[in-house]
């Protein structure tokens, strides 16, 4: 029982880098589209980057403060590992920074249609836009290749009563904030590793409008004019 609340565990975590994979994926297509002058929606590139951004931040804010302090105390020979992850927070959090800079200055621009403010508003996006995100794409995926092997190996070794304390570090399930874009990236292109745990972390309003919320992660993409991704209901 022991062991499959561990593998649980684990099962959560991939379920969180996925759900942050997918979502980094999904900006810098949208970003390559704006920058190609394609019909892109702006405020939804936007909103889209900034539910990317917060959910990054809110994910490493609790492992910061719940799950590496328990995992120092509990492995110290591991410490090496662990504080490794932690500088990569730190390249992490600038190019965040950088990012939010970038959609900060796109959306404080009136979009009024006509063709000089569009095209500056591509600019931006090619200049500036599309490299920090394909720069938060790589650091978050080296980030992530890196990271679960080293908890792949030390979440066997928790004991029962420090196992809650991990978990609270790992998937609190806050999807509060776009749960469309959340349940989308649960699904598309397939089902994440721990779907049923993560699925079940929402609250029952939401899970109901499962449907509504998939239609609105589609109609999302569509506005992003995206089409590499599959959609399955």
């Amino acid at each position: 029982m022991v062991r499959a609340e561990r593998s649980r565990i684990y099962d959560e975590l991939l379920a969180d880098h996925t759900i942050m994979r997918r979502g980094a994926a999904l900006d810098v297509v949208a970003f390559a589209n704006l920058a190609d002058g394609q019909p892109v929606d702006v405020r939804t590139l936007v909103s889209t980057s900034r539910w990317l951004i917060e959910y990054i931040r809110s994910h490493h804010g609790s492992e910061e403060e719940q799950l590496w302090p328990t995992l120092n105390e509990l492995f110290p020979t591991a410490v090496a590992d662990l504080d490794r992850m932690v500088m990569e927070h730190q390249a992490l959090d600038a190019e965040l920074h950088t990012l939010t800079r970038v959609v900060d200055a796109i959306d404080a621009r009136e979009i009024t249609g006509g063709p000089a403010e569009v095209l500056v508003v591509v600019s931006e996006a090619a200049m500036s836009g599309l490299p920090s995100a394909q720069r938060l794409r790589e650091i978050l995926n080296r980030h992530f290749d890196e990271e679960e092997p080293v908890l792949l190996d030390l979440f066997p070794q928790v004991s029962d009563a420090d196992l809650a304390r991990v978990r609270n570090g790992i998937f609190r399930g806050d999807f509060r904030a776009s749960p469309h874009l959340v349940l989308g990236l649960m699904e598309d292109p397939d089902r994440i590793p721990g779907y049923a745990a993560a699925l079940s972390a929402f609250p029952a309003s939401v899970r109901w409008l499962r449907p509504v919320m998939l239609a609105r992660y589609r109609s999302t993409k569509k506005a992003l004019a995206v089409t590499t991704f599959l959609d399955r209901v």
